[in-house]
């Protein structure tokens, strides 16, 4: 067979921002490749004259792609408070075209496009950027780079999602699969990924296999899930004047004890453990004045294992260690009622894997290197945690182009093969929803 050429230059080099979203566990050997029978199999879905239709179409049609981008970029959607993009991201669905479009109960938006009854496969991007309410998220222009907050994490899986269904529907594709087009909610810091946790509940609806568009590039493949807890611990106590009321528990003293003891304690731990694991506390705070002993010290800890019995282990240290400080501040106190601790869970991702060899990994695999990626393996904390979990074939990849600074104030993207990163994503979503035998 003849392989359809693409037209656009081949990345030769990984961007900062690619770099940065890189799963935490990056295949060591050489590049993985996919069977003989399944290289054959993707192969034959980029021959096909519709595909090859959809791809030069996403070629040509790339302004719209970038007019999605900027559009959706500019318009906020901080923690909890994705309604408004949401709305818009529904619209464009029902713009281009899909056999009905809803936004479900945690605020998931949905469009569906009618397969003929093989399963159903949801290809989707978050709605939610890290950036507070009030962050101005107006795009800058420099040359050929686009700056603004939130702009390839994850506006870009968004322009995706969207430019995919676009192809699709002007290509005439049919699938086997129902496929979902979806926008998720809480993919980002607290937000636990909700919006996949109410995607995959007991007793909702069957998925049999999902792709996360989320960061950039053409050649990671995410097919393993980095699992995390989050706790706020709030110590209390009666609180006074620092001078006038010495000798009251203090729990500022029993917060500096406990981080004392999980240091030591997880840095032993996380030196010796099977699998990598690490912890973070990430925030502090509590108190009134210098010279007031705070009636509550507050501290938000994050804690992440490739293992789930791992991750189970340091939270156990972390327990232990939460309750010596404690202990240990209540003993020295003069006088006064006790100190107390409440540990508040506020984040609970699940770890897992889909094996190497699993026929879905092959064909992303397959689809990476069909479209002159390098394809890379690899492990990282996104909405895919939910279906791997649970043994849902499930995978994380990029939405093509490059970028930087992902999190901060000066993200940036800049459409470098942006769409070949999007060919390769339908390619990923045609092998496995399956063309439709009428297409033939």
């Amino acid at each position: 067979m003849t392989r359809m050429p693409i037209s656009f230059a081949r990345i030769t080099t990984l961007s900062l921002f690619a770099a940065a979203m890189l799963p935490v566990r990056l295949v060591a050997q050489d590049a993985p490749s996919a069977s003989a029978a399944i290289q054959a199999e993707v192969e034959a879905i980029l021959e096909h004259p519709r595909v090859r239709e959809a791809f030069r179409y996403l070629e040509e049609n790339d302004a719209e792609t970038m007019a999605d981008l900027r559009e959706l970029t500019q318009i906020p959607a901080p923690p909890f408070m994705e309604e408004v993009r949401g709305r818009r991201f529904a619209e464009r669905l029902s713009e281009i075209g899909v056999d009905s479009v809803w936004t479900d109960e945690e605020g998931n938006v949905i469009g569906l496009r009618r397969g003929r009854g093989g399963g159903t496969l949801v290809i989707s991007g978050h709605l939610d950027t890290v950036f507070p309410e009030g962050t101005d998220v107006s795009i800058r222009e420099r040359g050929d780079t686009l700056y603004a907050p939130g702009i390839a994490d994850d506006t870009r899986g968004l322009a995706t999602v969207l430019a995919i269904l676009r192809a699709m529907n002007a290509a005439g594709i049919e699938t086997d699969h129902d496929v979902w087009f979806v926008g998720t909610v809480g993919e980002e810091g607290l937000g636990d990924l909700r919006g996949m946790k109410h995607l995959f509940r007991e007793g909702g609806p069957p998925i049999d296999a999902f792709i996360s568009i989320d960061g950039l590039g053409r050649d990671g493949i995410t097919n393993a899930g980095l699992g995390s807890y989050r706790y706020r611990v709030t110590f209390r106590g009666p609180g006074g004047h620092s001078w006038g009321a010495f000798g009251l528990g203090n729990p500022a003293h029993a917060m500096g004890r406990a981080i004392a003891h999980f240091d030591a304690g997880a840095d032993e731990y996380t030196s010796n453990a099977e699998r990598r694991t690490s912890y973070n506390v990430g925030r502090v705070g509590g108190g009134t004045s210098v010279n007031s002993i705070p009636f509550e010290a507050w501290m938000e800890i994050d804690m992440r294992s490739e293992s789930p019995t791992a991750l189970d282990e340091i939270d156990a240290v972390f327990r232990s260690a939460m309750q010596r400080g404690l202990d240990e501040a209540n003993s020295v106190r003069a006088r006064g009622e006790e100190l107390t601790v409440e540990l508040d869970k506020i984040g609970d991702r699940p770890s897992g894997e889909i094996a190497d060899d699993h026929p879905f990994i092959q064909r992303a695999i397959a689809a990476t290197a069909l479209t002159g990626g390098s394809p890379r393996l690899g492990r990282s904390s996104t909405d895919a945690n939910i279906p791997i979990a649970q043994g849902i074939p499930a995978i994380t990849i990029g939405g093509g182009g490059a970028g930087g600074a992902a999190h901060s104030l000066g993200e940036y993207y800049i459409n470098r093969d942006g769409p070949v990163g999007i060919q390769r994503a339908l390619l990923v979503l045609l092998a496995q929803a399956g063309l439709s035998p009428v297409m033939e």
